[in-house]
């Protein structure tokens, strides 16, 4: 069975619980510092919107962008962000609800 560590990520002032690899782990801290960085930007350039709407356009922006941040390193993370891209997602849709 494949060890995995719980970590709290930090999306936009919000802590999201989720386990990974332990040599997973210092490369998902820097995504998650890029996405947040990219939401502020987001902000700063697009004022008025809702958090929801940084978040997505953030996501969005990354996913689509992987080669512009990291390299070698992101596409060995890129199927696991998927994933957790998409559970984060799903975290927010329901929120809506």
């Amino acid at each position: 069975m494949e060890q995995l560590i719980p970590v709290n990520i930090v999306v936009a002032d919000r802590a999201y619980r989720i386990k990974i690899r332990p040599e997973e782990e210092e490369d998902v801290r820097r995504i998650m510092k890029e996405v947040n960085e990219k939401i502020v930007e987001f902000k700063a350039a697009f004022a008025g919107k809702d958090i929801q709407d940084y978040i997505a356009m953030a996501l969005i922006m990354y996913a689509t962008h992987p080669v512009t941040s990291g390299g070698k390193a992101q596409a060995s993370v890129a199927p696991f962000l998927s994933e957790k891209l998409q559970h984060l997602e799903n975290l927010l849709s329901e929120g809506l609800k």
